[in-house]
């Protein structure tokens, strides 16, 4: 080999070889192109709060403010197969019992979303606060792997689940704030021990009694999976001073319970049941 063309050569691999790197890197490396493995998601700049949402009702302050909370939503679709999916139940539910307590009037309403939209766990609770609520409510629809399941539960928060169901279906859902095993919001140790205080009584008081009323409007109307309040470490739950409520609809893993939370009398049943515990826990705490 003449002493130009190993010169050539010299040249070349290395020009071959960074034109090889650069096509797959161009290939498989950027989203959208060669193998779909990165999931892209548009999420608000670092320190950005979430817009807070629309309150309707009475202009009067001083009525009572209760905040919707439809679980899940945009990327998470939360529970469910195919096209029935726990978000979007949870928002037509949602929506329902808004729209019952504002035809009822008296009772201001906002809703943490009201489109197929995402927020982490924190900014639920942290929007409630922010407009003063007097109640937060999370609304879901539960799923477990066994089809046999069924019915409706009201949780509060609470360091210790009340059953090893309780602290399985807190962790499942808590995991909303996790893409591929990432937390999408940080946590503070000392913080997350402040909310369990005792000092937090008032609230968690509050809480119980929102619980069981609203246990009581379910009873006899939608059939219960649990009869008794239940207690986990929901993160959606962890306002320090806002009594906070997570219900469970009932199981869409259960093809009884899906067809009814999917149906417009099932949907409505819920709401009206949700809608008037709500009242009598407004009007049982302005009495007091």
């Amino acid at each position: 080999m003449s002493r130009k063309l190993q010169l050539l050569f010299l040249f070349l691999v290395p020009l071959a070889v960074l034109a090889g790197a650069i096509w797959l890197d161009a290939t498989y490396g950027t989203p959208g192109r060669g193998h779909a493995y990165v999931v892209r998601l548009d999420l608000p700049p670092a320190g950005m709060d979430a817009a807070l949402p629309e309150v309707r009702g009475p202009r009067d302050a001083r009525r009572p403010l209760v905040v919707l909370d439809a679980g899940h939503g945009g990327h998470d679709p939360g529970s469910g197969k195919g096209s029935i999916r726990e978000k979007t139940v949870a928002l037509q539910i949602s929506s329902k019992v808004r729209d019952i307590l504002l035809d009822d009037g008296g009772i201001r309403v906002a809703m943490t979303r009201e489109t197929d939209q995402y927020f982490t766990l924190a900014e639920r609770f942290t929007m409630a606060r922010k407009l003063g609520a007097d109640l937060f409510v999370s609304i879901h629809a539960d799923s477990v792997d066994s089809n046999v399941a069924r019915g409706a539960s009201v949780y509060v928060l609470s360091e210790k689940g009340s059953t090893e169901a309780a602290e399985k279906m807190a962790a499942r859902e808590n995991a909303a704030d996790t893409l591929n095993g990432v937390s999408l919001t940080r946590t503070d140790d000392t913080v997350d021990a402040i909310l369990l205080d005792l000092s937090q009584r008032e609230t968690q008081t509050g809480s119980a009694q929102a619980a069981r009323l609203l246990l009581r409007e379910l009873r006899g109307t939608v059939r219960l999976h649990r009869e008794q309040v239940q207690s986990a470490a929901f993160g959606v739950l962890k306002a320090p001073d806002m009594p906070s409520i997570l219900f469970e609809t009932g199981f869409i893993s259960n093809p009884s319970d899906e067809a009814y939370l999917t149906s417009e009398e099932g949907q409505a049943e819920i709401a009206r049941a949700a809608a008037q515990a709500i009242r009598v826990y407004f009007a049982r705490r302005s009495d007091s």
